[in-house]
């Protein structure tokens, strides 16, 4: 691009802050109280999958994978009252 002067100038960008973005969604960070076993099944997981493809996926994007397969599928569990509830009927169709 060339400015007033008739010399060429370059538009720079600030880098950005943190991590980069690894996804085009919009997104809203949530805070979410899990018991400790529940995160160290998490951090198993992720490195039973490092250790066995290579790919590095983190918590959030496992618990996103588990929600949109959750949403995604025609189970119906609108009626459930309670965690426990869903718990058992998501593993009953993910058992059969």
């Amino acid at each position: 691009m060339a400015g007033r002067n008739g010399r060429r100038t370059i538009k720079r960008t600030r880098a950005r802050r943190g991590r980069p973005r690894t996804h085009r969604e919009a997104w809203t960070k949530v805070s979410v109280v899990m018991f400790e076993r529940q995160v160290l099944d998490l951090d198993r997981l992720t490195t039973t999958i490092r250790s066995k493809t290579g790919a590095h996926l983190t918590r959030a994007e496992v618990i996103r994978a588990l929600l949109d397969a959750l949403t995604e599928s025609r189970l119906d569990v609108t009626t459930v009252t309670s965690g426990a509830q869903l718990k058992s009927m998501v593993t009953g169709k993910l058992s059969a």
